[in-house]
């Protein structure tokens, strides 16, 4: 099934980048948003059938504009990834108040405007696919990340409730946990986490990352595109309100 119009946040790198080439690959229309005007841009001239756009996705009005902009385009919207997001280490008693909303803003309140702007049009057409990007952070914890691993818990809570709104209508909505994947926010990360702790950028990556998943490697962004586009599939039709870990075994 092709020809889908598709919203991927955060789309200019990382996972989210990967997702929306691989929705592109399969002919589908891809509008991808970043707050990074520029890289944006470039991401989506790279990719066939791909527009971008810089979307503030804690704005209310940036969001409803971005999105109706897409619908007087193609007409409707047919898939959502709600991928945006950032990272901030700090232990509780370090971490700044600005830092911790921007992280909640973000990652939760980011999918929510998202979701609450597309569930209209999803219903008008009775046909939809949310597909938020949590974490395996969304079940579990680790030191130092408090504001990521609350966002990524409450976005869990997000797609399950959504999921139970919109059962009869057509649309699913489900969340993808990866576990630590290769991306530009794990570098930056393991740099941190290795200052926090006086290690090497590798003990950080076995001792924080890689220590619970059975897998030692770190999982590819396209790995994580894969599963999206199965949940976007008429194969997943029956599948909401469901996490879906693809985290090496974590």
């Amino acid at each position: 099934m092709a020809n889908r119009t598709v919203i991927v946040t955060g789309g200019a790198q990382g996972i989210g980048f990967a997702i929306a080439k691989a929705f592109s690959n399969e002919g589908d229309f891809v509008h991808i948003c970043d707050l990074n005007a520029d890289l944006v841009i470039e991401a989506a001239n790279s990719l066939v059938n791909t527009t971008g756009h810089q979307v503030d996705v804690t704005n209310e009005i940036n969001v409803n504009t971005f999105v109706e902009r897409v619908v007087k385009e193609n007409g409707q919207v047919d898939i959502l990834i709600n991928n945006a997001g950032l990272q901030h280490i700090d232990r509780v008693e370090d971490f700044p108040l600005e830092k911790w909303n921007l992280l909640i803003k973000v990652m939760l309140t980011g999918p929510f405007l998202l979701t609450k702007a597309v569930i209209p049009v999803m219903k008008k057409q009775q046909f939809g696919r949310i597909i938020n990007i949590s974490s395996v952070h969304g079940k579990t914890a680790s030191p130092y990340k408090s504001a990521y691993i609350s966002a990524k818990h409450g976005v869990v809570g997000l797609t399950k409730t959504v999921a139970i709104e919109t059962a009869n209508d057509g649309i699913t909505v489900n969340a993808i946990m990866p576990g630590a994947t290769r991306t530009k926010l794990i570098e930056n990360q393991l740099a941190k986490l290795a200052e926090q702790d006086d290690i090497t950028e590798q003990e950080a990556l076995e001792k924080n990352l890689l220590i619970k998943q059975p897998m030692k490697r770190l999982l590819e962004p396209d790995e994580i595109a894969q599963t999206a586009l199965f949940l976007a599939s008429d194969k997943a039709s029956a599948i909401t309100g469901e996490t879906v870990s693809v985290s090496g075994g974590w």
